[in-house]
């Protein structure tokens, strides 16, 4: 569990660059106004890896997204995302 991501560009580039090589999924919270640009930031830090995003979870309009990190960028390129939002990383593997 990696919490809140930090606001700050190069802060935040850093921390995903430190994780690079974590093999456990990763989850992580963000809010829905930073959301494209996270996901974005992790396609170019992590590479095209395995995703989830949760939206809303344990609500009645929760929404859950599958796939890789560029699918999920796609999804939500220029739609406004709106609610909680969680995300999941797939860790880096060898196979």
């Amino acid at each position: 569990f990696e919490g809140f991501l930090p606001l700050k560009g190069g802060k935040k580039r850093r921390r995903l660059e430190g994780l690079v090589e974590e093999e456990r999924t990763m989850i992580f919270y963000e809010s829905p106004h930073r959301t494209q640009k996270t996901l974005a930031l992790m396609l170019e830090v992590f590479g095209d890896r395995r995703a989830a995003m949760g939206r809303e979870l344990t609500k009645v309009f929760e929404e859950v997204a599958r796939g890789r990190l560029s699918d999920l960028c796609a999804r939500y390129d220029g739609s406004k995302v709106r609610g909680e939002v969680t995300l999941a990383v797939a860790g880096c593997r060898e196979d």
